[in-house]
């Protein structure tokens, strides 16, 4: 029996297609992504 989960990735230079991909190679099997907020990252010195 298959579970159905939700979970919430922050990723820093990624796409979501690169994302996608890195997940199924990992043998990940991705029902959907949603971009829910993008940001533009700061300059943290």
């Amino acid at each position: 029996m298959a579970t159905n989960s939700n979970y919430i990735v922050k990723v820093t230079d990624a796409k979501l297609m690169d994302v996608q991909k890195a997940l199924e190679q990992a043998g990940i099997k991705v029902r959907s992504i949603l971009e829910v907020f993008k940001e533009e990252a700061s300059s943290e010195s």
